[in-house]
């Protein structure tokens, strides 16, 4: 795409290792990078032409291990998939957990495609945590989990779900069904986000896709990675020269669907508030609630 079609602008990025693979050609061509998904903290210190616009797994992971250790949990297993986010994920939540006065009883990294979560779940019920911190990447991992979840008697058990917001994705939750009811998680976006920006983002979307399909939180980056380009693009009067373009993303501020964000001048890494949330029905519909938030969360990673 840079050589054969000159492109001025790389965006998009769903994964990490996309985005890690992308990286150094974005450094050596010296074409600005928009992250709009791809969530491992490192990412933005392989080019100093990458901006994201997303979160990092660090970022919504500190404030649940936070919250939960406030409000009762002591005891916690970690099961998280082996890939960079997983082990960001992990590493963070062990922290904030130990440094909030939690005991890690034990951890676990499951392969990246994994359709049988049966013995992990199982040395999970053996260990008898008061809660089990999950980062699955959203799909088939996180709906074949909440099954095992629910087989394997952990609920019963007593053993509560903490997560990141992954594990009842807005694309997916429906799909997960009742089991999901209860689950506390902490995230940067909700489509129940009550807000004036969110009210009009969920207009477009429906207008745009149809009904059938319910925008998460990539959709969520990918809207606002195109208005971060736009408003750089206007303080540029068009202009793509990478330094100057770059340079014009450093510090804006927008108003997001999800809430107020920022992009942080030091890091390029994207600043915002964190919410605590809780799925539950509205007229019928599975959604996660936000009952609470942590604002202008910086990367930890960093």
């Amino acid at each position: 795409m840079i050589t054969r079609d000159q492109v001025d602008l790389l965006a998009g990025f769903g994964l990490t290792p996309n985005a890690l693979a992308v990286a150094p050609v974005s450094a050596e061509a010296k074409k600005p990078m928009v992250i709009m998904n791809a969530a491992t903290s490192v990412i933005t210190t392989r080019s100093p032409y990458i901006v994201r616009v997303s979160h990092t797994l660090p970022q919504d992971t500190q404030p649940i291990a936070q919250w939960a250790a406030k409000n009762g949990i002591k005891r916690a297993f970690t099961l998280v998939s082996d890939f960079g986010p997983g082990v960001d994920a992990e590493t963070t939540f062990i922290k904030a957990f130990k440094a909030a006065g939690g005991q890690i009883v034990d951890s676990v990294r499951t392969p990246l495609v994994n359709a049988d979560f049966a013995p992990f779940l199982q040395r999970v019920k053996d260990t008898r945590p008061e809660a089990v911190f999950v980062f699955l990447p959203p799909g088939s991992q996180t709906i074949a989990f909440i099954k095992g979840y629910e087989e394997r008697g952990l609920k019963q058990a007593g053993i509560r779900i903490i997560a990141t917001g992954d594990l009842t994705d807005d694309g997916v939750l429906q799909a997960m069904g009742e089991p999901t009811l209860g689950l506390i998680t902490s995230f940067h976006y909700s489509a129940a986000h009550d807000s004036p920006e969110n009210k009009a983002f969920l207009k477009a979307y429906v207008e745009a896709n149809g009904t059938k399909l319910r925008p998460n939180f990539m959709a969520c980056a990918g809207y606002d990675g195109m208005a971060a380009i736009a408003e750089a693009l206007k303080k540029t009067g068009g202009s793509t020269e990478p330094e100057a373009f770059v340079g014009a993303l450093k510090g804006m501020k927008l108003m997001s669907p999800r809430g107020p964000i920022m992009i942080d001048p030091e890091t390029r890494d994207i600043v915002q508030t964190v919410y605590i949330r809780r799925v539950e029905k509205v007229d019928g519909i599975l959604y996660n609630i936000e009952f609470d938030k942590f604002p202008d969360v910086k990367d930890p990673g960093k």
